[in-house]
């Protein structure tokens, strides 16, 4: 049986594709790259390949076996990975590059250039159907009461199982930021590739998600809104919210022309619960603009960016109504919206505005991403003290695979709004300047523009398949940057 390693994930690059430097016109820092780049369509050539190098080393040096376990860290000196398993959030950064990676080879086989695309494409379909075949192992079964009912779920829980489907998903062992990253790539995947599984699959968690949406009313009849960050916490988060709007509005656009309906719960004053059925295209804006509502009003902060969670609800515990002899989840108060701000936070958002504007027209949302934009900017990018001419983002914790998601945004944002032209090349130069000079055995340091800290050169699993996912993104801007700025009208 031919094994996930058997794949040949190695690249054979000719030496002079991307040799053929041209001087930059564009000045410095984020009006342009600083040095010598190449023109548009060769840069994105660029890109995809370095997209393609860093994925599969990243494959080669985090997965083992046929179950495709991925290691958490790696260091590319010691050639050692960390017995330690990547989470189901970790595991998915990588079906995020191999979906990048398949559009952005799909993209410059429509810009007329299809040998990379004719080269590559079969075998990251391969792999993409193989990292969902193993996401299964995040896989189990268990039963919740929510708002509206009492339901058995089959869920991805954080911690990775010694076999399919026996994962523990009870309680805080799943979260719904978890199963929204994964409806988004498999929404994404499902344009890719068309494959039935990706849809029905994405269907099924956003209803597990939609599930948490807390429906219960205030003292005015007004629904309390929001997604709990988990079915075992209270506290909302702007990553259990923020990151749903998008594949909400692509549900809604894939039932656009349908008739097909969906039962949306809901309760009515004095707690009973109701069911009615809506046109699933309906339903689905329906919850996107009302995700996106409940997120600018509660987590917006003064300086235009977004704080990590609401919170302040004393004891946070789970507290439940009988209503008409039967057990629901009740509201639970939150007083106080609590920080600090994370780049994703902000992308995630900035994404949905993106989306709703271009499916609803409203002009609030282009306003709303126009402001976002710029103040998402100027908290977290900061000039480089070290590198004349760069900008430095937060590379603690998280961050990388944070700062990608908003780069992310920054690239769907760009055919409405293209002023963020400035703050994608931010990114260019970053990962060109990693790549450059610190790239080691395949693999790129936390920190791009300091390079390796001596002490610890383990790398997060999914901060390598981040930088390949914004180096394919770049490839998708690149590209089309040119049909923005002749045939588009976009926002200055």
């Amino acid at each position: 049986m031919k094994t996930f390693i058997l794949l040949s994930f190695s690249l054979t690059l000719a030496t002079g594709a991307c040799s053929n430097i041209l001087g930059n016109k564009g000045g410095q820092g984020p009006q342009g790259h600083d040095g010598d780049t190449p023109p548009a369509t060769e840069l994105a050539e660029q890109n995809l390949l370095r997209a393609m190098e860093l994925a599969d080393d990243a494959i080669a040096h985090y997965f083992t076996g046929e179950g495709m376990a991925m290691a958490r860290f790696y260091d590319p000196y010691a050639d050692v990975r960390s017995d330690e398993k990547g989470s189901v959030w970790m595991y998915t950064a990588a079906i995020e590059a191999v979906n990048a990676i398949m559009q952005a080879l799909k993209t410059y086989d429509a810009y007329g250039q299809p040998t990379l695309h004719d080269t590559h494409s079969e075998r990251y379909r391969d792999l993409l159907a193989q990292l969902y075949d193993n996401l299964a192992y995040y896989q189990g079964t268990f039963e919740l009461t929510s708002y509206t009912q009492t339901r058995e779920w089959t869920v991805y829980g954080v911690h990775r199982a010694s076999s399919k489907g026996n994962a523990n998903v009870a309680g805080i062992e799943n979260v719904y930021d978890d199963q929204q990253w994964l409806v988004r790539e498999l929404l994404h995947s499902y344009k890719l590739t068309g494959e039935p599984r990706y849809l029905a699959e994405a269907e099924y968690l956003a209803e597990y998600v939609l599930d948490g949406w807390d429906c219960t009313l205030d003292a005015s009849g007004k629904e309390n809104g929001g997604i709990p960050w988990g079915p075992g916490y209270t506290t909302k988060h702007t990553c259990s919210n923020g990151p749903f709007i998008s594949s909400l509005v692509w549900l809604h656009e894939h039932y656009a022309e349908s008739n097909e309906e969906i039962n949306h719960r809901y309760i009515i004053p004095g707690g009973k619960r109701e069911t009615s059925v809506m046109k699933k295209r309906d339903y689905y804006l329906q919850f996107a603009e009302s995700v996106y509502n409940w997120q600018k009003e509660h987590l917006l902060r003064s300086d235009g960016v977004y704080d990590d969670f609401m919170g302040g609800c004393g004891d946070c515990k789970i507290r439940y109504e009988t209503i008409d002899g039967v057990r629901y989840r009740a509201n639970t108060p939150l007083n106080d919206r609590v920080g600090p701000p994370y780049s994703y936070n902000s992308g995630a958002t900035l994404s949905g505005a993106a989306d709703l504007y271009r499916v609803t027209g409203n002009a609030a949302y282009l306003d709303d991403l126009k402001q976002l934009s710029d103040n998402s900017f100027q908290y977290f990018a900061k000039i480089s003290d070290q590198l004349p001419g760069h900008y430095e983002y937060a590379v603690n914790g998280f961050n990388n695979w944070f700062n990608g998601v908003l780069m992310r945004a920054y690239v769907e944002t760009y055919p409405i709004y293209n002023q963020v032209d400035r703050y994608i090349n931010t990114f260019q130069q970053n990962l060109d300047y990693g790549f450059t000079n610190f790239r080691h055995n395949g693999i790129l340091p936390h920190n791009l523009l300091q390079g390796w800290d001596n002490g610890n050169r383990n790398v997060e699993g999914m901060f390598a398949f981040t930088f390949a996912a914004e180096y394919a993104l770049l490839v998708e801007y690149q590209l089309e940057k040119g049909t923005v700025s002749k045939e588009t009208p976009a926002e200055n």
